[in-house]
């Protein structure tokens, strides 16, 4: 089996540039969404069928009135204790050898299990091809000995890439300088479901962020009831259920994680 890689996010070095969304959506040849500013410089509001990742920005108010914002960059954690994996209907989100996990775009038939049981609201369906989808960490890059896209084109130094082991100990190291500096360090994902293979270095608790503080892994019971008649029903079934469950009928991207350039 290959070794166990992961991504750690340093919270204290992200200065909110959203470089990793820009970069996401250069290399996935994903569309530019449309959206507004709502009170906040983060956009888009959520992650959505063709945003994988954003920056999620949070006012940090101080009791002496002062507002100052953090920023979280935020996409599927790869769970080893993955509730995508133990919803889907269809077998299409599964796991790889290095840990992460994705959503095979032949075999999701639509039906939004996966959506709704996410912890961390980092799957979305996009109508556009019919298909759940989601961050698959660029792993046509990984096939390469490249690193993501989003890792790459960080200038602050925030993001890093490895085996897991080694971005866990980095992780560690830092926790304990952002300790001696008085801050309330955490490292969020060394064991949250099971253990993530996205890792953050916070320098405040995990709710400050955002981030669920004990999430809970999903089980199968999440997926709708007649769902289990659509699986027995054989494989035979799932295409016209998968029009059904689609805004649109046409144009489904059948390449593994839609969008991606599989040459460059």
């Amino acid at each position: 089996m290959a070794d166990r890689m992961g991504m750690l996010i340093d919270a204290s070095k992200c200065m909110g540039c959203r470089g990793c969304q820009v970069a996401c959506k250069q290399w996935n040849d994903l569309p530019a969404t449309k959206t507004a500013f709502s009170g906040s410089y983060e956009n888009p509001p959520q992650i959505e069928g063709n945003t994988w990742t954003k920056v999620k920005f949070s006012e940090d108010r101080q009791s002496d009135g002062t507002v100052s914002f953090r920023f979280l960059k935020v996409q599927c954690m790869h769970c080893t204790e993955a509730s995508c994996i133990s919803v889907c209907a269809s077998g299409a989100a599964t796991r790889m050898d290095n840990g992460y996990v994705i959503i095979d775009q032949n075999k999701c038939i639509g039906c939004r299990n996966c959506v709704l049981a996410c912890p961390y609201q980092a799957v979305a369906f996009d109508p556009a091809t019919g298909t759940s989808r989601k961050c698959w960490s660029c792993q046509n890059r990984l096939e390469n000995n490249l690193q993501p896209a989003c890792v790459k084109t960080c200038p602050s130094g925030a993001l890093g890439f490895g085996k897991r082991e080694d971005m866990l100990a980095l992780a560690k190291k830092r926790a304990q300088e952002l300790k001696t500096a008085g801050k309330d360090a955490y490292i969020y994902g060394e064991k949250e479901l099971g253990g993530t293979n996205i890792m953050y270095v916070l320098d405040a608790p995990p709710k400050v962020y955002g981030l669920p503080e004990n999430p809970k892994p999903a089980t199968a019971g999440v997926s709708t009831n007649w769902m289990g008649v659509l699986v027995g029903a054989g494989i035979m079934a799932f295409a016209p259920f998968k029009i059904l469950f689609s805004d649109k009928s046409t144009g489904v991207n059948k390449t593994p994680e839609a969008g991606v350039n599989k040459n460059a």
